[in-house]
């Protein structure tokens, strides 16, 4: 790929933008020696500005979305992407979210413009597990654990009942739900069937990976052995 196209696909500005670079001489080497637009030099040698390029395609983050954020492109309040440096979100490919936390749930969201990687997560075949943690408005009244592992909980609107989840609840009003699936509002819709109330939700963890010490509305990139720790839990 083209030097240009490359930069401007990760996007840093438009061709025009970037050619413009190119002839200020922004664009350099890790030695500093100035490149052109036709020079072949590997991703990790390139620098704008005296810093490396952002990762090339195939990039994944984990990002602690805080409340008040919703995981879109276009919204009239905040959104997740103005959490991340400007240029990811005119990246081509689109980096987008691995499924959705909606605006008032925090936690771990994962991010990629690897088409083929956000579907083999996403994959009902996957079965990652994704753990929530639910402070509820009212005390649990104990049977829900057995409710959400019966695999015959139906929620409305619903044709299929859904797969099994584990409840843990070390106190009467905060719950820990294990999910093997992500059906829209899912754990909101669940503690309504039994006749609670989410107040606050977060998502912990998906597969093996947790937020660990990330704090919230900070990111990081995640290499091959995160990967692997995910698709393993």
């Amino acid at each position: 790929m083209k030097l240009v196209k490359l930069i401007a696909n990760l996007g840093y500005g438009s061709r025009k933008d970037v050619s413009a670079m190119f002839r200020e001489g922004r664009i350099t080497d890790a030695a500093g020696d100035v490149l052109y637009a036709d020079d072949q030099v590997a991703h990790e040698a390139i620098r704008l500005d005296g810093e490396p390029l952002d990762p090339p395609a195939g990039l994944v983050l984990m990002l602690h979305k805080p409340v008040g954020y919703t995981c879109s492109t276009k919204d009239p309040g905040r959104i997740v992407y103005d959490l991340l440096p400007p240029r990811f979100r005119l990246r081509s490919p689109l980096l987008s979210p691995v499924g959705r936390l909606d605006r008032d749930t925090s936690g771990l969201l994962l991010m990629t413009d690897d088409g083929q990687l956000l579907h083999r997560i996403v994959s009902p075949k996957a079965r990652l597990a994704k753990v929530y943690e639910a402070r509820l408005a009212a005390d649990l009244r104990g049977d829900e654990g057995a409710i959400f592992a019966s695999g015959e909980l139906m929620l409305e609107s619903e044709k299929t009942p859904l797969a099994p989840a584990q409840l843990e609840s070390p106190e009467p009003r905060f719950a820990r739900l294990t999910l093997t699936e992500g059906r829209y509002h899912q754990v909101r819709r669940m503690f309504a069937a039994v006749g609670n109330h989410v107040e606050a939700l977060h998502r912990c963890r998906i597969g093996g990976l947790s937020l660990q010490d990330l704090p919230s509305g900070q990111w990081r990139t995640l290499d091959a052995h995160d990967l692997e720790v995910l698709f393993r839990g």
